[in-house]
């Protein structure tokens, strides 16, 4: 019966040992896998969100200030 116990004590450690190896793997892959898409991405020139959110708001206040000085022109031309 010690023999036996002693097998499925070898068993038990080399499926432990195999998952570790498998769970480095993929934690491998992913790192991989992450960079490719950061590479990919670099190289199309896409923007952030927070870029994306940064100029849209720039455009937004760009856009206020055209109406208020073409309210002001208006006004002007107006009293004329």
């Amino acid at each position: 019966m010690q023999t036996r116990s002693k097998i499925f004590d070898d068993i038990s450690q080399l499926m432990t040992n195999a998952m570790g190896v498998a769970q480095g793997a993929r934690d491998e892959a992913e790192t991989a896998a992450k960079s490719l898409v950061d590479r990919w991405l670099a190289d199309r020139d896409f923007v952030t969100r927070e870029e994306f959110d940064a100029v849209r708001a720039m455009a937004q206040k760009a856009r206020e200030e055209n109406e208020a000085l073409k309210a002001r022109l208006d006004a002007l031309d107006a009293s004329k």
